[in-house]
């Protein structure tokens, strides 16, 4: 009786299938590298930069010209018989700049309620940075760009509830637990040496 013939395995198919998988992937991989890096992938590429950020522990007054120690601890106070101060009023001549304390993305520009006309900037950490009672907004500012920190958002005044009162910026900061106090982070900032 004679052996049974040794069956054999032609594994170039599988091979080829490999190779060409492997080169298909890579390719996928070098334009989505390529593409995440390209300018019209700046807003979903800070969005997750700043998702993956810590809160900053210390933030720079966002009104040109105003040092920490001008700004009062107004945190919590009354404001009528149903709520309390949720930020700090910083106090300016009429078009001061207010400029971001942080990088982030603009998520709102609008004029409404108690604020006026305000700015929302998306932050580190997913926190929203609160502008308001501007008097108008930088020229060319939009909806979802990408601002550094330092950028002009607009001018201190008194719109929203804040007419008949001296012109200032109400700065807010609200991270997923609710409302934050700015004051330590602005005082925290001013206490780091100049580089």
């Amino acid at each position: 009786m004679e052996p049974a013939p040794r069956r054999t395995h032609d594994y170039a198919p599988a091979a080829r299938s490999l190779v060409t998988s492997t080169l298909v992937l890579g390719l996928l991989a070098t334009l989505a590298y390529w593409a995440w890096r390209q300018p019209f992938m700046i807003h979903p590429r800070t969005l997750w930069e700043l998702s993956r950020m810590s809160p900053p522990a210390a933030l720079p007054v966002p009104v040109e010209g105003v040092s920490t120690e001008a700004v009062a601890d107004t945190w919590g106070a009354a404001r009528g018989s149903t709520r309390s101060h949720e930020g700090v009023d910083i106090f300016a001549p009429r078009g001061t700049p207010v400029r971001s304390a942080t990088r982030g993305v603009v998520s709102s520009i609008r004029e409404s309620g108690l604020g006026g006309k305000q700015v929302w900037v998306l932050g580190p950490g997913m926190e929203r940075h609160y502008y308001a009672h501007l008097d108008d907004w930088a020229e060319g500012l939009d909806e979802q760009d990408v601002v550094q920190a330092g950028d002009t958002l607009g001018y201190v005044g008194t719109s929203g509830n804040a007419r008949g009162t001296p012109p200032h910026l109400h700065y807010g900061i609200y991270g997923s637990q609710g409302a934050a106090d700015p004051l330590p982070r602005l005082r925290a900032a001013a206490q780091q040496p100049e580089s």
